[in-house]
């Protein structure tokens, strides 16, 4: 393993470049770091599988077609350990089944080769954009369900409750405690969660559902 194949640190936006022709993937790495952009070059599906894990960041360009493990095998296998890396297909044998399977196996763009470098860069640039709302994304929700998660049982019900249009009265009715306690649980509720209004306790919800 060679300094570019070493695997980034889990905060370096990275692109991660796997193709069997080592002048294209050689080529493709020069042209995207002189950009100013961090690349790590793999030989093979496989290879890139040593390193692969969820917390790496950044996207994937990918050849479709290589010995061993095909591009879109690498697909399968990075949606079935969950690894979330935006994907872009490279191939020289581009054809309507083929882009057909890698997007519906959710690549972001597929672009056949030989590819113009202005085209790969702005899609390169996207798929790393997207990379980093996912990971934004994933991170906020990971806060919110840690806010929630500090919540006790009686809390989190009068949250739900709050965030279906309920007023006190009625979720004093229908837990069977007193409007003064639902206030107590309220004030504790948006303590935890760390919400100003009920406004932002019903976002937190919807949030959090699927």
């Amino acid at each position: 393993m060679n300094e570019r194949t070493k695997p980034a640190g889990p905060t370096q936006p990275t692109v991660y470049i796997v193709d069997d022709d080592a002048s294209v993937r050689d080529s493709t790495a020069m042209f995207l770091e002189l950009n100013g952009l961090r690349t790590q070059v793999f030989a093979s599906a496989e290879d890139f599988l040593v390193v692969a894990a969820q917390e790496l960041v950044g996207c994937l360009l990918l050849d479709q077609r290589m010995q061993g493990l095909s591009g879109l095998d690498l697909q399968q296998e990075l949606t079935r350990r969950r690894i979330g890396l935006p994907v872009i297909i490279m191939t020289a044998h581009g054809d309507v089944a083929s882009t057909r399977q890698a997007l519906k196996a959710g690549a972001l763009d597929f672009l056949e080769k030989p590819v113009e470098h202005d085209v790969l860069l702005d899609v390169v640039t996207a798929a790393l954009a997207e990379a980093d709302g996912r990971l934004r994304r994933e991170r906020e929700q990971k806060d919110r369900q840690a806010r929630v998660n500090r919540l006790t049982d009686r809390e989190r019900e009068v949250m739900l409750l709050l965030a279906q249009g309920l007023h006190n009265r009625d979720i004093a009715e229908k837990l069977d405690i007193s409007p003064r306690t639902v206030e107590v649980y309220k004030a504790r509720m948006m303590e935890k969660l760390q919400t100003r209004s009920l406004a932002d306790v019903i976002r937190l919800v919807l949030a959090e559902k699927p």
